[in-house]
């Protein structure tokens, strides 16, 4: 027969002794191996580490009736035994970490002690095969108060059909979901990745307090998701402090100091009297620096042994003050650039890079901005006391443009709010016509194009406006577009050739600049009166 092996979660009162007198009375972690017919070759005892030392007791009494039983103490971090997350979380970390040997050993997961949302735990981590055994209950003696009585009560094997606790996984599972919709705002998005990127995020906050680093373009959401986090641990797990934001890229020089760490008065011209600082207003809380890139190196250090040590001194103080708060950083920085250029701390990267998410951008999820779409107009309209809502045709037109090669979305959300606010400002009674998303597609375009540039940006308006599914090569369209632009700005297709060939064309015996660009065109199926027209 395979050696049996006990997982029993410590009871901190059922086996709790209470002197010599513990052995009259009834403890279910010790009763298994009090038992004539269990005869376990190891326990292992879970427990929080704050109650190491009557987990030690409880090892010496069970060793006590059963000699030859190898006990192995395990700690697993459960602060608050009722959190449903927190502790399914611990018990998880044990069951992926833990070397469990179903070829070689049998295991009995003990159910008895425990808190309700420990032992709804077990169950699940049992059913879904994360735990590979059985579960076994004690049982107290009929009458453990009679002098003499056996104290060792009964046990139960429980080897049941674990299917018929579906209904409790699936509301786990349920509940695991409703903390990844409220990150994405309830929004329905299509995004495969995103979506995924989503799953992970939501179990990262749950489980770990560690920094995190968000990147990703300027108007992604780094801001929006931060706040989401902070609100979802705030929700679930109960945190005491608040949610501290500050931009990186407003810091300078003594204020940045004094901003995030704080003064003493006097610690410089025009500290009139002291100053607390960011990360001592977010202990217990959430801390969030956007563009964590821009901080200056003196801010960098300091910071990093903030996180390191929990501690950090106060601009002109020799007192050092302690904050005890989660990092969550943004950047649309490449940090590790940064590093090789010498204007970002290695070992600060190092630190805050252990959970990283890059978000997307909108150009590459374009299957979520309808979605998006519906959830800023309902939003736009709550917040008006009001309905907006796009007329048929409009709604086609704009999600048509929204989602096509034109649109860069160079400034992502940002600018598909602005958007979507300009629509509904300007609308009749609350709904958006065509000529409404008409002028603002063209508003976009011209935007776009006044920032970026064709040749800068990849953006190719009258090439999308000429061929708008002509399947050309990347390097080829900033190129092609470059050329119908100066077709248009020139009188003849003589003087648009001569500008466009203004180099080659001198090193040539005759020239014939027209021609050329008439083959050019050819090239395209375009002509100079198509492009000119």
């Amino acid at each position: 027969m395979k050696p049996t092996v006990i997982i029993s979660n410590l009871g901190v009162n059922l086996d709790r002794p209470t002197g010599p007198q513990r052995w009259e009375r009834w403890r279910p972690t010790v009763s298994l191996f009090q038992q004539e017919d269990m005869e376990p070759a190891r326990l292992v005892l879970l427990h929080d580490r704050k109650f190491a030392k009557l987990a030690k007791v409880v090892e010496e009494d069970i060793q006590s009736v059963s000699p030859t039983t190898e006990v192995q103490r395990l700690t697993v971090g459960q602060r608050d035994p009722w959190d449903f997350a927190e502790v399914y979380a611990s018990l998880l970390d044990f069951a992926e970490s833990y070397p469990f040997d179903p070829e070689a050993e049998d295991y009995l997961i003990h159910m008895t002690t425990g808190t309700h949302v420990v032992q709804i735990c077990l169950f699940l981590l049992v059913e879904t095969g994360r735990i590979p055994g059985r579960l076994v209950q004690t049982s107290p003696p009929n009458n453990q108060r009679k002098r003499g009585h056996a104290t060792q009560g009964t046990y139960t094997i429980i080897d049941l059909d674990l299917s018929r606790y579906d209904l409790l996984a699936t509301r786990f599972e349920k509940e695991r979901q409703e903390g990844v919709d409220f990150l994405k705002s309830g929004i329905p998005t299509r995004n495969r990745g995103f979506n995924a990127l989503m799953d992970r995020i939501e179990q990262v906050s749950q489980r770990s307090d560690d920094a995190i680093l968000l990147t990703g373009a300027t108007g992604v959401g780094k801001t929006r998701l931060a706040r989401r986090v902070f609100e979802l641990k705030q929700r679930d797990r109960g945190i005491a402090g608040g949610f501290v934001e500050v931009n990186c890229a407003t810091l300078r020089g003594d204020a940045a100091m004094s901003t995030l760490f704080g003064h003493t008065k006097g610690a410089f011209t025009g500290a009139l009297k002291d100053r607390d600082g960011l990360l001592r207003k977010a202990d217990k809380g959430v801390l969030f620096l956007d563009e964590i890139g821009e901080l200056g190196l003196d801010e960098q250090a300091m910071l990093l042994r903030a996180l390191e040590e929990g501690w950090f001194v106060p601009l002109g103080s020799d007192t050092p003050v302690h904050s005890n708060f989660q990092l969550l950083a943004g950047t649309n920085r490449n940090l590790g650039e940064a590093v090789r250029a010498g204007t970002f701390r290695e070992d600060l990267l190092a630190r805050i890079d252990l959970w990283s998410f890059e978000l997307p951008s909108l150009k590459d999820r374009t299957e979520d901005l309808e979605p998006n779409m519906d959830y800023e107009l309902a939003s736009i309209g709550e917040a008006r006391g009001k309905t907006v809502v796009f007329n048929k045709e409009a709604r086609t037109r704009f999600l048509d443009f929204a989602t096509s090669t034109q649109a860069t979305w160079r400034a992502n959300f940002r600018d598909f709010g602005s958007a979507l606010r300009r629509l509904s400002t300007l609308s009749e009674g609350g709904r958006i016509s065509t000529d409404l998303v008409d002028e603002e597609i063209g508003r976009l375009k011209t935007s776009w194009q006044n920032l970026e540039g064709p040749t800068a940006s990849g953006a190719t308006p009258i090439l999308d406006e000429l061929l708008p599914d002509a399947p050309i090569d990347p390097f080829e369209r900033p190129s092609l577009e470059y050329a119908l632009q100066t077709c248009r700005a020139s009188k003849t297709q003589a003087e648009a050739g001569r500008k466009l060939f203004a180099i080659s064309r001198t090193k040539r015996k005759t020239t014939n600049d027209g021609d050329r660009l008439r083959k050019y065109l050819a090239r395209f199926d375009l002509s100079w009166d198509r492009v000119t027209g």
